[in-house]
């Protein structure tokens, strides 16, 4: 999964819940994400860019240690 901006990325769709790794070393977790919106990031060509337009600040996020 190559990606300047995004390290990895884990889902748990019994909660909807996708915890995002940044190159930066940064973890967040984001609240309510539909499995589709997944699949397509998986699918997605840039992961950063689908992540700024289909995610970020579309759903609650909180900051993971």
């Amino acid at each position: 999964m190559p990606s300047s901006v995004i390290r990895a990325f884990d889902y748990e769709p019994d909660a909807e819940r996708l915890a995002i790794t940044f190159t930066t070393g940064k973890r967040y977790a984001y609240c309510d994400v539909p499995a589709e919106i997944v699949r397509r990031l998986r699918a997605a060509t840039s992961k950063g860019r689908f992540f700024n337009s289909r995610i970020r600040d579309r759903y609650r996020c909180e900051k993971l240690a």
